[in-house]
């Protein structure tokens, strides 16, 4: 059976990602990563993802970020609230962590080479996304070349291919897409900025686009908000 590295951060999009890995076929292994973020919750949801959608294993990796910073997700920076979707096309928003996507996928890489897998899967979004950088067609174009470069295996005729299987769609179109393939919603979560009860704040660039979604999609939003 073909392995994948599928990279699961408890959202609604890498639990899409992961669905369709599976129903192509892979055997999926799946990687988070404790960065500094604000909570711990997403953590949880990811566990909920791999253990519910079939994991061959998952592993979730330390890396703290927060000592970084430069970003709301990972310092005492606020969490903008209330943007709609002119605000969120204004520019890079301060929840974009200082390459966090290359960071990810460079560990995926690692770690796809080890166990043989040649593919890796990432739910990145250029559609319906919040401006950052790292989730743009040309990024994972270049991704790719740096691992047939970086790599033993690559430098030996392997390709390593970043699978963007929602790169291009619309967040209704993803929804749509894991209700398709059996996806449970209501064990992702998106938040950014999340009540101390665990509830979603309803508010954030996230959680907007997440309560859009599904009224586009005509699907009943299981999220518990504020």
């Amino acid at each position: 059976m073909k392995k994948a590295v599928v990279l699961v951060s408890g959202g609604l999009d890498s639990a899409t990602a992961f669905a369709v890995a599976r129903s192509e076929g892979f055997e999926c292994f799946a990687l988070s990563f404790r960065y500094g973020q604000r909570h711990g919750i997403e953590l949880d949801a990811a566990a909920r993802v791999a253990r519910t959608l079939g994991a061959a294993e998952h592993l979730v990796l330390e890396l703290d970020l927060g000592r970084i910073g430069g970003s709301a997700l990972t310092g005492a920076i606020a969490v903008p609230k209330d943007r709609d979707a002119a605000d969120r096309a204004g520019g890079i928003p301060v929840t974009y962590v200082p390459a966090r996507n290359t960071l990810f996928l460079a560990y995926a890489l690692a770690w796809a080479e080890v166990i043989g897998a040649r593919d890796i899967f990432i739910g990145v979004n250029a559609v319906d996304y919040s401006g950052y950088p790292d989730c743009r067609p040309e990024y994972i174009e270049a991704f790719e070349r740096l691992a047939a470069l970086a790599t033993k295996a690559g430098v030996e005729g392997a390709r390593f291919r970043i699978r963007t299987p929602l790169i291009r769609m619309s967040k209704p179109e993803i929804i749509r897409t894991g209700i398709g393939l059996g996806v449970d919603y209501g064990m992702t979560f998106s938040c950014y900025d999340p009540a101390p009860d665990g509830r979603a704040c309803g508010r954030c660039d996230s959680c907007s686009i997440r309560k859009k979604g599904f009224a586009e999609a005509d699907i009943p939003d299981p999220t518990r908000y504020i």
